[in-house]
Formats: structure tokens, sequence, C-alpha cells
């Protein structure tokens, strides 16, 4: 599936910034076999006085900013065309009682390697609940594979996508107690239910293709950003992706930015300013396939 990815972030300030500085993480990856980015360009206004693009330790593209006179708003515009595969088939998995001998036998620290993957985060911390609450979803599983879907399908089954239940620095505890929240909640409480039964998870940020209501015509903008989660299955599985929001194993309908540990690892937009009074911001996301 070819996609057009446009996003468009604008920050307005009260009064003047006296400089800033800011690190994003917006660019479709490129993934040999399952996401090719053909093409991409992020542009920055006003024109920053400095600008690095690397990766971090993740393999994450990486754009670095910075200001160092007075600027009252930024706009970040990122166009990209993106190539989307289904990748390879869903193999064989390894049974739970199996997981921690395959775990002992990985020597690399690599970005890959499920070792980084295991304990709790800031964002994703081991929680007593959310251990009891996995452990008793996977009752009655026998594989890795299996185990994660029906953590993935409980939480689905249990929590109410609420977009206004939590904010960005709501802790998973609160959201999962409340059993309500958006994509970066399901995503954070499923992070920290896998790793309580010792399954490595990590979470992705990315872009979801949304499809409009039956004879409606998408809407320009309506689109948005998306966070699903990750799970280490064996060494013979690997890494798969499911969808805790959607209930749905990772499809070509989702196109990937960025991996981490959790959302402080891929945070699209991080940065400090100098800086008095209050900020406003609008964002707009357009995944447009053109296969059709």
């Amino acid at each position: 599936m070819n996609y057009k990815i446009v996003l468009r972030i604008t920050y307005d300030y009260a009064h003047p910034a006296a400089a800033g500085r800011h690190l994003v993480r917006l660019m479709p990856a490129d993934l040999p076999g399952r996401q090719r980015l053909v093409a991409g360009l992020l542009e920055i206004l006003p024109k920053p006085d400095d600008r690095w693009d690397a990766q971090d330790f993740f393999g994450n593209a990486t754009t670095s900013f910075g200001y160092r006179g007075a600027h009252d708003t930024i706009a970040l515009s990122v166009s990209a065309r993106v190539d989307r595969t289904e990748g390879r088939g869903l193999g064989p998995s390894i049974h739970l009682r199996e997981l921690p001998t395959d775990l002992a036998r990985v020597g690399a620290l690599g970005p890959e390697s499920p070792l980084h993957f295991l304990a709790g985060t800031q964002r994703a911390p081991l929680d007593p609940a959310m251990t009891d609450y996995a452990a008793a979803a996977i009752k009655g599983t026998m594989t890795v594979f299996d185990a994660v879907q029906a953590v993935g399908l409980a939480l689905h089954r249990d929590m109410k996508f609420d977009a206004k239940a939590t904010n960005v620095d709501t802790p998973a505890a609160e959201a999962f107690a409340a059993r309500r929240g958006v994509c970066q909640d399901f995503s954070h409480i499923m992070i920290a239910c896998l790793r309580g039964i010792g399954i490595p998870a990590g979470y992705v940020s990315g872009f979801l293709r949304t499809r409009p209501p039956k004879g409606k015509p998408r809407l320009e903008g309506a689109d948005a950003m998306h966070a699903w989660v990750r799970a280490w299955c064996g060494a013979q599985l690997g890494w798969v992706e499911y969808d805790p929001t959607n209930a749905v194993v990772i499809d070509t309908n989702h196109i990937v930015v960025a991996y981490g540990r959790d959302y402080f690892d891929v945070a699209p937009v991080k940065g400090m300013l100098r800086v008095s009074g209050g900020q406003t911001t609008d964002q707009a996301v357009d995944v447009i396939p053109l296969d059709q």
C-alpha cells in the first residue's frame, strides 16, 4: 500500500520566546521488507539557527534544532511518501514456559534486543494490579503470541476510549484504574501488563489510516498520530506488533514512525523554551492511500 502522509504541527506563544531547543521524531521509518520511505521532507518555520538530522539508539530518525533569537511561533511540516507492505507472515510461536530459556540465550544488546524491554519504565512501570490482570487474561493460553493477543483483547474489552479522560502526562496506573484513555494509555498499560508476566514489550508511534463513514468524504486533516505495542515472542517469531486500541495485529493501515521502551523514547516533539505565558498548539494529519 502506497501512502502520501502530510503532518502539520504549529505552536503559537502568548509572548515571544527568547530562545528554544527541540527534538522531533516525525518522519516515517524505513524498515526493510515492511515499510519503505520513498521520500520525506521535514520543514521548520521560522528557519532554525541550528539543525541536526541523525538517528537515536533505536534507529529512529531524529531532528534537533534550536533558536537563539526571539520567535513567537513554530510550524513543523512533514510530507512523505511511504510504501507499506504486508511483510513476512507470522510463523509459530514458542510456548510461554519456553520464553525464559530463549531470553537467557540472548547475548546481544543492540537496538532490537528484547532485554531492553523487560524492566519497568517511568511511563510503563511494573504494577501488581496490571500484572495480576494480565495473568488472569492469559489463563488457558499456550504460546507467547496467544498471550499477547489475550492481553490486548482483554484491554480492548474492559477499557473505554475516552479522549477527555487523560492527558499526555497521565500515569498508566491511573488510566488503568479508570479503565479509560487514548491510544497512548492503552499502549502503556499493555506494555506494563506484558512485562509483568515476563514478555518483553515496547512502544510504537506512527500513523493510522482511518476510513470515513460509508458515503461520507474523507475530511482533510482528520487523521491522527497513533500508538501501539510490539512484543517479543521468542527467537523464532521475534517481534510482533499489536494495536490494543483497535484489538488487531497491525497491518498495512499502520505506518511506523519510531520504536522505544515507552512514550518518552519516541515523543514526536520534545523541547525547552525561554518564555513566559502560555501557548496554543494545533495539529493536522492526512494519511492518503495512493493505490485507490
